[in-house]
C-alpha cells in the first residue's frame, strides 16, 4: 500500500504565504505525476498544480505567479508554495500521486487525507 501524507496548512491572513508538504511511503516503485487539488465549501475539487517526474509544471490560471509547486524524487515528496494568498484561496488541499508500486508493478493514483487552508481578509 502506498500513503500520501500531506503538511503545512493552517490559518494566514491575505497576503501571506503558507507551504505545503507532502510525502508519500510504502509500496514505491516510482512516482509519475504529482499534483495538489482543491475544494472550498460547496464548490467542485478543482486542480491546483501538477508536476511530471521530470520536472514540468502546470497550473491553475488562478494560482498562477502565486503558487510553486516543485518535487524531491528522493524523498517522495511534493510541495506546494502559496504566496499572495487571497481569501479564495481558502479549501482543502489535497495530494494526488500516480504511483508505480512495488512487486506487482501496478499504476494507480492515491489520495492524501487534505490540510485545510484558510486565509483570512
Amino acid at each position: 500500500q502506498v500513503q500520501l501524507v500531506e503538511s503545512g496548512g493552517g490559518l494566514v491572513q491575505a497576503g501571506g504565504s503558507l507551504r505545503l508538504s507532502c510525502a508519500a511511503s510504502g509500496s514505491i516503485f516510482s512516482i509519475n505525476d504529482m499534483g495538489w487539488l482543491r475544494q472550498a465549501p460547496g464548490k467542485q475539487r478543482e486542480l491546483v498544480a501538477g508536476i511530471t517526474n521530470g520536472g514540468s509544471t502546470n497550473y491553475a490560471d488562478s494560482v498562477k505567479g502565486r503558487f510553486t509547486i516543485s518535487r524531491d524524487n528522493a524523498k517522495n515528496t511534493v510541495y506546494l508554495q502559496m504566496n499572495k494568498l487571497e481569501p479564495e484561496d481558502s479549501a482543502v488541499y489535497y495530494c494526488n500521486a500516480v504511483v508505480v508500486t512495488t512487486g506487482n508493478y501496478v499504476v494507480r493514483a492515491y489520495w492524501g487525507k487534505g490540510t485545510l487552508v484558510t486565509v483570512s481578509s
